[in-house]
C-alpha cells in the first residue's frame, strides 16, 4: 500500500522553527518529485515548496522563500521541510505529496499521492 506520512508538526512561538518529515512506504520515494502544501481554515491549498526526484530542481513560494528549506534523503525514503522564522500566518495543516512525473511543480493536480497532513500552529 502506497503511503505518505507527515510528522513534526506542533505548536511553536512566533520566530521559532519546526522540521517536518514526509516518510514514504510501499514505494520508492526516489522516483518521485515531492511537494509540500498547506491549507489554513477558509483558505485555498497553497503550494509551498517542491524538490525533483534528482534533487536538481527546487521551488519555493514567495511566502516562504528564505525561511523554509526542502531536502530529501532517498535512502531513508524521507523528505524534510525545515521551517524557520515561523509566523502566525504560517498556521495551517501541512501536507506532502508525491508526483510520478519526477518534476518539481507547485501545482497540486500534478501530484499522485498525498499524506494525511500535520498541524502547525504558530502563536504570537
Amino acid at each position: 500500500q502506497l503511503q505518505l506520512v507527515e510528522s513534526g508538526g506542533g505548536l511553536v512561538q512566533s520566530g521559532g522553527s519546526l522540521r517536518l518529515s514526509c516518510a514514504a512506504s510501499g514505494f520508492a520515494l526516489g522516483y518521485y518529485a515531492i511537494g509540500w502544501f498547506r491549507q489554513a481554515p477558509g483558505k485555498e491549498r497553497e503550494g509551498l515548496s517542491c524538490i525533483s526526484s534528482s534533487e536538481l530542481s527546487t521551488y519555493y513560494a514567495d511566502s516562504v522563500k528564505g525561511r523554509f528549506t526542502i531536502s530529501r534523503d532517498n535512502a531513508k525514503s524521507t523528505v524534510y521541510l525545515q521551517m524557520n522564522s515561523l509566523q502566525p500566518e504560517d498556521t495551517a495543516v501541512y501536507y506532502c505529496a508525491a508526483a510520478s512525473s519526477r518534476s518539481c511543480t507547485p501545482k497540486d493536480y500534478e501530484y499522485d499521492y498525498w499524506g494525511q497532513g500535520t498541524q502547525v500552529t504558530v502563536s504570537s
